[in-house]
């Protein structure tokens, strides 16, 4: 597994990265600063610099609060703060260690992801 952190201001949110071709590809674009905003008041969403390789990944998933995920039919990256619906196109790339209560402020939430080596 990959580790990487989510950087907001002076908080850092510790994940791990599956070891799959759809994760690997997510990690070999980091480091990257993205804009997470709400979706549908269950996911914070933000819109990645390239499509992800999803070859070869399951045709669903049911995420859980804490996923990482990208949504395959747009391109975006999708982290669940709440459970949700198995969801065609829907990719697991990986998971928080903790808590993601840093990235529920109201508005755009600025992050930096880069990996921990």
């Amino acid at each position: 597994m990959t580790k990487i952190e989510f950087v907001l201001d002076d908080k850092v949110l510790a994940a791990t990265l599956d070891d799959t071709p759809a994760a690997r590809d997510f990690a070999s674009m980091l480091p990257l600063d993205l804009g997470l905003s709400d979706y549908h008041g269950i996911e914070k969403i933000a819109d990645l610099p390239r499509a992800l390789d999803t070859s070869g990944s399951p045709a669903s998933y049911k995420p859980e609060g804490g996923d990482i995920t990208v949504y395959a039919p747009w391109g975006n990256l999708a982290i669940f703060y709440k459970p949700f619906a198995d969801s065609r196109g829907l990719v697991r790339l990986g998971a928080f260690v903790g808590p993601v209560d840093a990235l529920l402020a109201d508005g755009v939430a600025s992050v930096h992801v880069r990996r921990v080596d």
